[in-house]
């Protein structure tokens, strides 16, 4: 049975949102990649907001369960969203692939 987070009403993106991007987070500084990961989402960032612009604006998505608050024309989940997504992506990268922590300590 999957857990109905709605519970959390409007702030129910917001919330999931927060949470994975402490999952990531906390991956990035374990990993030591906090500022190859904000590098890449400021590159990434302006693509991603325009894309999503479009999308909200042509109605492919329909997020019902959001604060409600906008920020420059999206939602700020949305905003979260472009950066927790690339975020964890490299988090796991990083954690998977990277230089292990004994790795870095010996040098």
């Amino acid at each position: 049975m999957i857990p109905d987070i709605s519970v959390f009403g409007r702030y129910t993106y917001l919330v999931t949102e927060l949470f994975w991007g402490a999952i990531a987070l906390i991956l990035l500084r374990r990993a030591g990649a906090l500022r190859k990961a904000a590098v890449t989402i400021l590159a990434l960032y302006p693509v991603a907001y325009v894309w999503d612009r479009y999308t909200l604006e042509v109605g492919v998505f329909d997020i019902k369960l959001r604060t409600g608050t906008d920020i420059a024309g999206i939602p700020l989940e949305e905003h979260l969203f472009m950066a927790v997504v690339p975020g964890l992506v490299i988090a796991f990268h990083e954690t998977i692939f990277g230089p292990r922590r004994e790795d870095r300590s010996a040098a």
